[in-house]
């Protein structure tokens, strides 16, 4: 059985929370189970609904994972450049990166344990290679490790900020100001577990997304954002957040979808970093799909990236 401990940087409500904001891909009913007899709190067994403060320790024990490492799949996918370093993948919509609950196989990691020789080993069995993510409904760039070497290289440029990663999102209703900066917290939507939200410092972390309006057609904004942090959902979040959520976006923005879309409108279009081993400054970019493209020409826009 493995054992994690986690030291709460904010206070919060309830421990369940706590560890569930803790404990990536695991759901809050699942932590709950956890509360029978396998999490502590300074040393004392824990109650689900006990709040806790900011420094207090938790130790959790995690049951033994069932038939956890991925397995590869012949699954087609685009790999825009490849070297004994890293990969970069052009992510096709409705592919889910890595296996998470409800999606245990046929996802990007399979598709790399297929097509690739070698991928890093920090990420464990179920993320090799893993170094960011994109949502299952977005499309786009992302890099991939190879080695251990080039994974810590690539994380410790995610958190400088010297990995730079451009966005091209439709969004709903006409975006006033032609440029901005959207910094707001983002952490778990109080009323849905699943979802994010913006929310206040002591219940989220800083968020930081850059924009740029590129042009306006018939109620819709087309946009480029920049990445300043990355959080999950973080350019869908705060897209909703200023009142103009992501076209074709049914958790954060309509229900019903528009134009036949089988998820958002929302493409990495741009790639850059500095190569792990050589450090050569790279860049990759990546069309945008036609279903994105064909909703632009319909609505009348004249930039078709």
């Amino acid at each position: 059985m493995e054992s994690r401990t986690l030291v709460a940087e904010r206070e919060y409500d309830r421990a369940d929370v706590f560890v569930c904001d803790m404990l990536e891909g695991y759901t809050r009913s699942a932590v709950k189970k956890l509360f029978d007899g396998n999490v502590t709190i300074n040393g004392r067994q824990a109650k689900p609904s006990q709040s806790v403060s900011a420094g207090d320790v938790a130790c959790v024990n995690l049951p033994e994972p069932v038939s956890a490492e991925a397995k590869p799949e012949d699954i087609p996918i685009d790999i825009v450049y490849e070297d004994n370093d890293i990969a970069v993948i052009n992510k096709q919509q409705g592919l889910t990166v890595h296996a998470g609950n409800g999606n245990p196989d046929g996802t990007l990691v399979n598709a790399l344990l297929y097509r690739l020789d070698n991928l890093s080993g920090i990420g464990g069995v179920i993320r090799p290679g893993i170094v960011h993510r994109i949502d299952k409904n977005t499309s786009g760039l992302l890099v991939v490790a190879k080695n251990d070497a080039a994974h810590l290289s690539l994380a410790r440029q995610i958190a400088e900020k010297t990995c730079r990663r451009t966005y091209l999102a439709l969004l709903e209703g006409n975006v006033k100001a032609d440029s901005g900066v959207i910094s707001a917290c983002i952490g778990r939507d109080p009323s849905d577990r699943v979802r994010m939200a913006v929310v206040d410092e002591r219940h989220g972390k800083s968020a930081v997304t850059e924009y740029e309006v590129l042009e306006r057609s018939r109620g819709y904004t087309l946009c480029r954002f920049v990445l300043q942090t990355g959080r999950t959902h973080q350019i869908r979040v705060h897209a909703k957040y200023i009142g103009h959520p992501v076209v074709g976006d049914d958790v954060y923005g309509r229900k019903k979808r528009e134009f036949g879309l089988k998820g958002q409108l929302l493409h990495a279009c741009r790639l850059e970093l500095d190569h792990p081993a050589t450090g050569k400054r790279m860049c990759f970019t990546a069309p945008l799909p036609d279903y994105f493209s064909a909703v632009l020409k319909k609505l009348g826009f004249t930039v078709i990236v």
